[in-house]
């Protein structure tokens, strides 16, 4: 895979992950408002984060490694033990 197509990929990981922890504070929200507990401030306010692009190539770059270690010979080897079961 190319770079932009990883980035992408990481991205849109990043955002579905980053998508849940919003849903579950909202829905702990919404709990504490049916209860009367808590309040709601701004509820148009927009979360906005910045991931460093050092961090998204780290990824891509062990990505890369863990590929092309599945793809070497040696990672075709099986060891197996004496009676003939893969060694752990």
């Amino acid at each position: 895979m190319k770079d932009e197509q990883l980035r992408a990929q990481i991205n849109a990981l990043i955002q579905d992950e980053i998508q849940d922890g919003i849903n579950d504070y909202i829905d702990t929200k919404e709990e504490s408002e049916k209860t009367g507990l808590g309040f709601v401030q701004n509820k148009d306010e927009e979360l906005k984060i910045n991931i460093p692009n050092s961090e998204v190539d780290k990824l891509i770059k062990e990505y890369k490694k863990i590929k092309k270690r599945q793809k070497s010979n040696l990672n075709q080897i099986r060891l197996l033990d004496k009676f003939g079961n893969p060694m752990k």
